[in-house]
């Protein structure tokens, strides 16, 4: 669990920490952008003191100045549900994408507070021009250990290139929660799966950074 915590840092916190410099690279394909930076921002959370102590503030600002923004929830939460979505009222799309978001904000937080000496390797990028969607593919260099591969999908919108897929260890992390969205919703409706999410949420809030899991 911890490893996968720690690859959803590396993918969310390199590409999205690219964004402030977008205006400058607007032809700039999103793998180039991604490997350009991945190494400072690694450097970053290794080095720093407050993060790597744990200092959960530290990491919930990072990730809400930094991650937040350029990472498109409501589309995860959309084909997460699935066939639900479309039976969703207006107002429990809104519940569920914040509670989801909640949940994601937690899982980022703890991974991105576990950085330690993990370097990423980005493969060629397979895309034509003009392609608004993108798979990056890349590993993670363990200290010990196998390379993992770790590929993410990003959509270029009118706000610029966001993330709303992630593949750690040859799952999406769409698909996986999209399992477990189906099974609460089987149980207890939209509803159902709102406080459920909501409950997981008030247990993590309770919890150190780095001692929660993925879900």
């Amino acid at each position: 669990m911890k490893l996968i915590k720690q690859l959803l840092a590396f993918a969310t916190v390199s590409f999205v920490l690219a964004a402030p410099v977008q205006a400058q690279n607007a032809n700039e394909a999103p793998d180039a952008l991604v490997k350009r930076i991945s190494t400072e921002v690694l450097e970053t959370a290794k080095n720093d003191k407050q993060i790597q102590a744990g200092d959960s503030k530290r990491v919930m600002d990072l990730v809400e100045t930094k991650i937040l923004p350029y990472v498109d929830f409501e589309r995860m939460t959309q084909l997460a549900a699935g066939r639900y979505w479309r039976e969703a009222t207006p107002e429990q799309k809104r519940a569920l994408s914040a509670e989801f978001r909640t949940l994601l904000i937690f899982t980022y937080s703890g991974a991105l507070s576990q950085v330690k000496n993990q370097t990423v390797e980005f493969k060629p990028l397979r895309a034509a021009a003009g392609d608004t969607e993108v798979e990056v593919r890349s590993v993670v260099n363990q200290p010990r250990g196998e390379p993992v591969p770790l590929n993410y999908r990003v959509a270029k919108t009118g706000s610029g290139w966001k993330i709303y897929d992630i593949n750690v260890l040859g799952a999406w992390l769409v698909e996986t929660y999209k399992s477990t969205f189906s099974s609460e919703i089987s149980k207890g409706g939209i509803d159902g799966l709102i406080k459920t999410l909501a409950a997981r949420n008030k247990q993590l809030a309770s919890k150190p950074l780095n001692t929660q899991p993925v879900k």
